[in-house]
């Protein structure tokens, strides 16, 4: 174990304790070796791990600036980042704590190594693969529609994650059972001509940011040093979602050190398809059979009802071979050994609310305008409308609840970069943010954050485009133009709050890195999102509609991992509720259409298990 020199801390750490519950005491105790924390949703991981850095920083057992922490969204950095932060005047330097993406880390790594291991400049951040691939597409007379290049993308980035070249993907394709968008043969050629262009254009995608970093990590020895001398000390959040691309990189910056924290959730695990695999997690003990296993199961976020239903989905409910262990006299629940497997059940830690609800409609317009309808009464009741949200399983579910929306003039965002990077006044902001970039030169690695701040300066360039302190009154047109420059300004606050040594180079290349997984930032009105965009978010109230075989789960899943993965992704939905939750299903796609749709395999006994336990309150 090599945790570097330590600094002595203030007298009084304990402090940092005092908040934790008795679980989330144990991961903040924990603060040397391999520590895996399996953290059920709503249970507080982000403060147990803030307040492990913290405690391990007060304590001296690491220098703060030696530690990264890693997330998969600017948001979640942010938001940890924050939480140090808040426990900064307790001293220890804790504001020099790193909390990034991994994208971003990888990024500024690279833009500072490339010229003194590669030469020459640092090669410049794609904005979308689309765009190169159709013009590859036409180059080599391949006939794609907009749907097929989008999905061609994601096939390529499938490939590159797991290691897969274009002269092997026909075979590991067929080997994954993978469906991809056109012929594997000329998937294959087209991500032949993909990568040919993009190195000819000195551009790097996501993926080779992260390739390339490690690359010169393993055949730079210097730069690896350099690198393993700055963070000796790891915490990586969601760590369900890593896929073995991301895994090369994590263990390039640790060598050989292992003060490695994980936390995931294995109920989490949503994008399989994309590459990640839980076995990163579930299998940490392999990689250290020393390591700590810790679990968190006390929710906070919602109410015991629809904690619940979540047992009852995952298959936990009634289970109680840890959650029993909860005391009244606040002694923790039991590590259960070093294998980090076996979840348990969910404990709701908040009052009682209302029951979930579930309904059954005619057809999926009769099924919208009942949504509709329902948050016009909530939002009257005094539900604020960003506090509700309309999950669903596919994008284009969600085209007749807009209409219905609509009808009333609820105001509602889709979350999700389709729409809202596509937008005229987006592509100008970032434009000109590129260009301001440009002009700056690029960012050093390591280094300090520019003076004047370069939040404030991406707000000034968004008020040279219409962006006020107050948004127009009414709304139309210039409110929507104000809401996604607002919508950018702030999610700029957000990224230089966990990123405060980045300069525009970095914002931008984020936001390429949204817009490239369609992760559009908030606005105003009703959430519409996928189930896979709404992960880590939460909401008072949470609509799930279209719950039906061929839908949830999809038509195409058709293993049991691949049904198992659709039911995650019902958890997923159902966790993001605190207060108040509805399922529906509709029998028939239009008015007047054959109802031969049924109920999704997934809500079986739901519905008679809650009337149940409504009956028992």
């Amino acid at each position: 174990m090599q945790a570097g020199e330590a600094r002595p801390g203030p007298a009084d750490p304990e402090s940092v304790l005092a908040a934790l519950d008795p679980e989330q005491r144990q991961v903040a105790l924990a603060t040397r070796g391999p520590v895996c924390v399996l953290a059920g949703a709503g249970t507080g991981k982000t403060r147990a791990i803030a307040h492990r850095i913290a405690y391990a920083a007060l304590t001296g057992v690491v220098d703060p600036g030696h530690v990264l922490a890693l997330t998969f969204t600017t948001r979640a950095a942010g938001e940890l980042r924050a939480r140090v932060h808040q426990l900064a005047g307790r001293g220890a330097g804790l504001d020099r704590v790193q909390a990034r993406t991994f994208h971003s880390a990888a990024l500024r790594q690279l833009s500072h190594f490339w010229p003194r291991t590669v030469g020459g400049r640092p090669p410049a951040v794609l904005d979308s693969k689309v765009t190169l691939l159709a013009e590859v597409a036409r180059r080599q007379r391949a006939g794609t529609s907009p749907a097929e290049l989008r999905d061609l993308a994601a096939e390529i980035e499938w490939a590159k994650v797991l290691g897969v070249p274009p002269s092997d993907y026909p075979d590991e394709a067929a080997r994954a059972g993978r469906t991809g968008p056109l012929a594997p043969a000329v998937v294959a050629q087209l991500y032949t001509g993909y990568e040919e262009l993009r190195r000819e254009r000195h551009l790097v995608d996501f993926e080779s940011v992260l390739e390339l970093t490690a690359a010169i990590l393993a055949e730079h020895p210097e730069a690896a040093a350099q690198i393993r001398d700055r963070y000796r000390y790891f915490v990586i959040d969601e760590y369900q979602d890593v896929n073995p691309l991301q895994k090369l990189l994590l263990d390039s910056w640790a060598g050989n050190r292992d003060d490695v924290c994980v936390v995931g959730d294995p109920r989490q695990t949503i994008y399989s398809f994309a590459g990640a695999t839980a076995g990163y997690l579930t299998g940490f003990g392999t990689d250290f059979p020393d390591a700590t296993v810790l679990r968190l199961v006390r929710n906070y976020r919602s109410t015991p009802q629809v904690v619940a239903l979540a047992n009852q989905i995952t298959g936990l409910a009634g289970r109680r071979s840890l959650a029993a262990q909860l005391r009244a006299d606040g002694r923790p629940v039991a590590a259960g050994g070093t294998a980090p497997g076996g979840t348990a059940a969910l404990v709701a830690q908040r009052p009682a609310g209302p029951a979930a609800e579930f309904a059954e409609y005619p057809d999926e317009q009769a099924e919208a305008s009942a949504i509709a309808s329902r948050v016009a009464e909530l939002h009257a009741a005094g539900v604020p409308l960003g506090q509700v949200a309309v999950l669903v399983r596919t994008n284009a579910q969600t085209l007749p609840v807009e209409q219905a929306f609509a009808g009333l003039g609820l105001p509602c965002q889709l979350r999700g970069a389709e729409r809202f990077f596509d937008r005229p006044e987006v592509r100008q902001a970032v434009g000109l943010l590129r260009a301001a970039a440009k002009s700056a030169g690029s960012d050093s690695a390591e280094g300090d954050s520019a003076a004047g701040g370069p939040a404030a300066e991406v707000r000034h360039i968004l008020a040279g485009l219409g962006l006020t302190q107050q948004p127009p009154a009414g709304r139309g047109a210039a409110r929507e133009r104000w809401e996604s420059l607002a919508a950018l300004a702030q999610l700029a606050e957000d990224y230089f709050g966990g990123a405060p040594g980045d300069g525009l180079r970095g914002f931008t290349a984020e936001l390429a890195h949204r817009s490239e997984i369609e992760h559009a930032p908030a606005l105003h009105g009703v959430t519409l999102a996928s189930l896979h965009a709404a992960k880590g978010l939460e909401w008072d109230v949470v609509f799930l509609p279209g719950l039906t075989e061929g839908m949830l789960p999809i038509v195409h899943a058709q293993t049991e991992d691949e049904i198992e993965e659709e039911r995650r992704l019902l958890y997923v939905g159902v966790t993001r509720a605190r207060e108040r939750l509805f399922l529906s299903w509709p029998l028939a796609r239009s008015t007047g259409s054959r109802r031969s749709r049924r109920p999704s395999r997934f809500l079986d006994g739901l519905q008679s298990r809650t009337r149940q336990a409504a009956a028992l309150a």
